[in-house]
């Protein structure tokens, strides 16, 4: 296998071996970038200098007899709403096209720690809203699987980044799925941390309350040790969590007898494309057939989840948002009159159409009048559906669902249809309400397209889906099987 479709821990016994160097995995990763990125347009800034400078260090490193970390040499890219020094962060949106941060973000000064290359910034939904990555404010991306449809969004540039041999690892982010969801449309694997494990410093906010760093792998193996990689307290992030981090690569054992798997029926029923529901059955039989217990159960508030999402996180949103004026940094509209007039005209411009749909939302929401009967109201329902979550975790280790209701649907489809791009959340955003981790692996295919199971987990009990996880992948090939573009 060419070394741009290797893993990060194939591709570092290579390096110990000094079988190959970390300039050459580099030059492997950016001659795929040069080949397929006109085709899939995962980036919207390329670090190559910077990267091979870094893997030129790695190497003298290496040659110097000095021990390395395990993601020592790996190119990874990084999404462009997570800041980073001295390189362009736009949220893909016109609002920050020029804006350059002059600090980088938690998770990048802990992945420079960790030895990684990064080879540049990923496209995505403008602000991280949307679920195609067509609402990004340059271009869309296309999915590796099938150039005709889409990756999944926000975080779409890096899972197909990932997917299409462009990095070996990425970043991105998850306020309502957004990590899972387009790991499951491009057959990669992304996990959305415990609320609080890994910093947000440095992540452009949009919804403080649900927004989540995590990584997207080839493998469960490459997503722990990215997890060890940028988990850990922060005290630049008031919402990080204290307390140690585990070796989550001491998870990874191929063991789950005993262990008892939830179903939600409401992930199961109503809305569930018939072949997905297939692929997740056949997946429940494999893992009950290596000793797991498998049970169906309930969690009857998440039928709300979506209003009461959609309610909380527009609300957010409208108050992160509002520092985009024009007069600090990014987009200035330069032909105001006044004041006034230049604060409309850069917001009208600078925006884009989901972008502005949602502050309007979030505004109505939280206006006199309003505020009990919508945002309260969803702040009450969050916590039915936290509450749910923690009855079915007194009788389960882990709940088992599909990503998503479908496999990757067409581009434009739902473009002109706001509430039905939002349905193809609907399984994942209830984990977000509730601030528990969850992973999305693949699961098998439909008309050679990738289909996403997704593991739930109790609050920083990311070992116990890793575990999961890992031994379903060492029983089934779909992590192995890579898109040809």
């Amino acid at each position: 296998m060419e070394l741009y479709y290797l893993t990060a821990h194939e591709l570092h016994d290579l390096l110990l071996k000094k079988e190959v160097s970390a300039e050459e995995i580099c030059r492997a990763v950016f001659d795929r970038i040069d080949a397929v990125e006109e085709k899939v347009k995962a980036y919207v800034t390329l670090t190559r200098e910077r990267a091979f400078a870094r893997a030129q260090e790695i190497d003298r490193k290496i040659a110097a007899g000095e021990a390395i970390p395990p993601l020592a040499g790996i190119p990874v890219a990084i999404k462009d709403n997570i800041c980073t020094r001295g390189i362009r962060t736009t949220c893909s949106s016109k609002m920050l096209y020029n804006f350059v941060p002059p600090y980088n973000a938690t998770v990048v000064e802990k992945l420079e720690a960790a030895g990684t290359v990064m080879v540049g910034k990923t496209n995505m939904d403008e602000f991280a809203m949307g679920s195609s990555t067509e609402n990004s404010g340059f271009f869309a991306t296309a999915n590796p699987w099938d150039p005709e449809r889409v990756p999944g969004g926000s975080s779409g540039g890096s899972a197909a980044a990932v997917a299409a041999g462009e990095a070996i690892t990425a970043i991105g982010s998850d306020t309502g799925g957004s990590i899972r969801q387009p790991a499951a449309f491009c057959g990669v694997i992304g996990l959305k941390p415990t609320y609080g494990a890994v910093s947000r410093y440095g992540l452009v906010a949009f919804a403080s309350s649900l927004d989540q760093i995590g990584p997207f792998t080839r493998d469960v193996t490459d997503c722990a040790l990215m997890l060890n990689a940028i988990s850990g307290h922060d005290p630049l992030d008031s919402t990080s969590a204290p307390g140690d981090v585990p070796d989550f690569t001491s998870c990874l054992k191929d063991d789950v007898k005993g262990l008892k798997i939830g179903v939600p029926r409401e992930y199961i029923g109503e809305g569930i494309d018939p072949a997905v529901k297939e692929v997740v059955g056949q997946a429940l039989k494999l893992l009950a057939s290596l000793g797991a217990e498998i049970e169906e159960t309930t969690l009857p508030h998440s039928r709300y989840a979506l209003p009461a999402y959609y309610l909380i996180a527009t609300a957010e949103a409208s108050s992160n948002l509002a520092r985009y004026d024009g007069v600090r940094y990014g987009y200035r509209a330069e032909d105001a009159r006044d004041v006034v007039d230049m604060f409309m005209k850069t917001r009208s411009r600078g925006f884009g159409p989901e972008v502005k749909r949602r502050i309007m939302l979030g505004t109505y929401a939280l206006s006199a009048g309003y505020y009990d009967a919508y945002y309260l109201k969803a702040l009450k329902v969050r916590t039915l559906i936290k509450q749910d979550f923690d009855r079915a975790f007194e009788k389960f280790d882990v709940l088992l669902a599909p990503t998503t209701p479908t496999p990757a649907f067409k581009r434009g489809e739902k473009m002109d249809d706001p509430l039905q791009m939002y349905m193809s959340d609907i399984c994942t955003l209830a984990v977000n309400l509730a601030g528990i981790p969850g992973i999305s692996i693949p699961a098998g295919f439909v008309n050679g397209l990738p289909v996403g199971m997704q593991l739930i987990g109790k609050p920083f009990d990311e070992g116990t889906l890793l575990r999961v996880a890992y031994t379903f992948e060492q029983h089934a090939d779909y992590s192995r099987r890579r898109p040809s573009l």
